[in-house]
Formats: C-alpha cells, sequence, structure tokens
C-alpha cells in the first residue's frame, strides 16, 4: 500500500470518528468534518514525482591501472647513420692544421708547381720537334754533326800544338809563336782586334716596335752556340760580358742605344750558322710571330771592324806561373 492510499485509510477513519462524535452533538466537530468534506482531495505532486524519477546510478570508479604497466611512448626517430664520405667530410672540415703540417704543405705545393713547370717547358720543346718537318730535322741533325766536328777539330789542334812544342828543337820559339798565335784568337774574342771571314748578315726590321732585348739576346745566344766567332750588331762589338737592356723605342747594347733596323754581321761558318737561327721556335719563328721580318745572307767575306777597348780584370788574375 502507498502512502497515498494509508493517508485516504486515515482520512476515512477520522470521519467515522467525526460522525461518531456528531452523534454525540459535537459542534466544531460536525463543521469540521463538513469543511473536509466538501475540499478535494490534497494530492502532494512532488511525492510521486520524486518517486517516478529513479536515482542516477553512480558512476563505477576507473580501476587503477597496473604500476608496472605504462603507455608506451613514441619512439624518436633514428639517427641516420653516416656514410663513410660524410665520415670523411666531418673528420677533414673544418680542418685542423698545424703549423708543421702548413710548412710541409706549402713545401709540396712549391715542389709540385716546379715539376709541373719542367714537365710543360720539356713538352712544349718536345712539340716542336714532333711538328717539325722531314726538312728541319735533318737540318737539325747536321748542325749537331758540324757542332761535334768543330770540337773535334779543336781537339785535334791543340793535340798538334803539344806535339810541335815537344817535338821542336827550338822550343822556346815554338812557344813563342804559339802564343803570339793565341794573343791574336783572344783578341778577336775580346773584340780588341778586328777581324774578317767568312759568315752570315742578319737583318731584322722592326717597324711595330715589338721587338724586345731579350729577342735579340737570344739570337746572340743562339749564334754563339752555333760556333760564331765574331759578332758586331750596329757598330758595336759583342763580346763575353756584353748585356743587352730595352731602352725606349729600341735597345741598349752595352750601354749604347741602337735603333731597328738591327744588323747583325757574324764571322762562322755560314752551314752551321743559318740553320741555327732557322730551328723550329727558333729566333726566326720567334721574331716573325711579333710581326718582325728577318732576313738571313751569306757570304765569303764578313768584315767585324767595331773594337772594344782591353779591360783589365779587377779580381781574375793568371794562375800559371
Amino acid at each position: 500500500m502507498s502512502e497515498h492510499d494509508e493517508k485516504r485509510a486515515e482520512e476515512q477513519r477520522a470521519d467515522e470518528q467525526g460522525g461518531t462524535r456528531a452523534d454525540r452533538g459535537d459542534g466544531p466537530g460536525e463543521s469540521g468534518n463538513r469543511l473536509r468534506k466538501e475540499l478535494p482531495d490534497e494530492v502532494s505532486p512532488s511525492v510521486p514525482a520524486a518517486r517516478a524519477t529513479p536515482d542516477p546510478e553512480p558512476e563505477p570508479d576507473p580501476e587503477p591501472e597496473p604500476e608496472g604497466v605504462r603507455e608506451p611512448e613514441p619512439e624518436t626517430a633514428a639517427e641516420p647513420q653516416l656514410t663513410g664520405r660524410q665520415r670523411l667530410v666531418q673528420g677533414l672540415w673544418p680542418p685542423r692544421v698545424s703549423r708543421a703540417q702548413l710548412i710541409v704543405a706549402v713545401l709540396l705545393f712549391g715542389l709540385g708547381f716546379g715539376l709541373a713547370v719542367q714537365v710543360a717547358s720539356n713538352s712544349d720543346s718536345d712539340s716542336a720537334l714532333r711538328g717539325a718537318r722531314q726538312e728541319d730535322l735533318v737540318r737539325i741533325l747536321d748542325e749537331l754533326d758540324d757542332r761535334t766536328q768543330r770540337l773535334e777539330d779543336e781537339k785535334q789542334g791543340l793535340e798538334k800544338q803539344r806535339d810541335e812544342l815537344e817535338n821542336s828543337s827550338d822550343q822556346a820559339e815554338e812557344a813563342r809563336r804559339q802564343t803570339i798565335e793565341k794573343e791574336r784568337q783572344l783578341g778577336i774574342l775580346a773584340g780588341t782586334v778586328a777581324a774578317e771571314g767568312p759568315g752570315i748578315t742578319m737583318t731584322i726590321e722592326d717597324t711595330k716596335g715589338t721587338v724586345e732585348a731579350d729577342m735579340l739576346l737570344d739570337g746572340v745566344q743562339e749564334l754563339r752556340a752555333a760556333g760564331a766567332e765574331a759578332i758586331q750588331v750596329n757598330g758595336v762589338r759583342v763580346v763575353a760580358g756584353t748585356y743587352l737592356t730595352d731602352s725606349g723605342k729600341g735597345v741598349a747594347v752595352d750601354g749604347n742605344k741602337i735603333n731597328a733596323p738591327y744588323r747583325f754581321k757574324v764571322i762562322g761558318k755560314p752551314q752551321d750558322l743559318e740553320p741555327a737561327l732557322n730551328i723550329p721556335g727558333g729566333v726566326v719563328q720567334t721574331l716573325e710571330k711579333e710581326q718582325a721580318t728577318v732576313t738571313i745572307e751569306r757570304s765569303t767575306k764578313i768584315v767585324v771592324d767595331a773594337l772594344r777597348a782591353a779591360k783589365r780584370p779587377d779580381y781574375a788574375r793568371s794562375s800559371s806561373q
């Protein structure tokens, strides 16, 4: 039985008791019962509403996580493994160079540069000969043969002089004669006496002004190597101590300024002198590259009459007694 039904039952018992009291002539009870009957039944709406709404079920407590079990953390990306080349780069850069290593590196660089220059110069000379014509190669071989023959003749002459001194009955007179002849030869080389003989005349026309002193010096050295015995350039005698320098638009020989055209008078064997100047990559080709014109003429008589005053050496003295 619900609470509402119990309340109605109590009201009915109260009514019955009130009726009994009314029968007994109880006035106030009678009026009270009459009012109760006229009023509607009181219904408390809150009670059934409260009964109708079920209590919310308590949420279950979250189960505690076991201490030993944890959520796996996201693994960090593994570092990439370096290759051998990358490790080498890291080891070499940034460089850690000591003073000794720097000195060794500079020395090795200088050595390598010198070797490279030497190889380049050798390859240039080889390429010049490799590109030469057959006639040029034959001429070079003939020039070498002539130089060898010239040295052999000089050797035989010295041996002849020695034999004459040993076999002559008047050794003093023979020695004097050879001394005079030697003095004359040395005078030609020193430029103190005039000379004449077969040779060549080389004329260099320099209209562009591009010929320099070192080019003329190369010509002098080439002529000496080919057996030139006396050389004269524009009236200046060339001797062992001669030097050439650039002077304005011309060239100076031993301080004496000369201008183009440059004329070389050379005494020697023409068959040796001319080929020496015309070898591939030689004096003539070098001058022609500078837009100069070179003319060489052979002659049976070349006169070299420019003289140099005899100069006593400052330091050198004869060692013979």
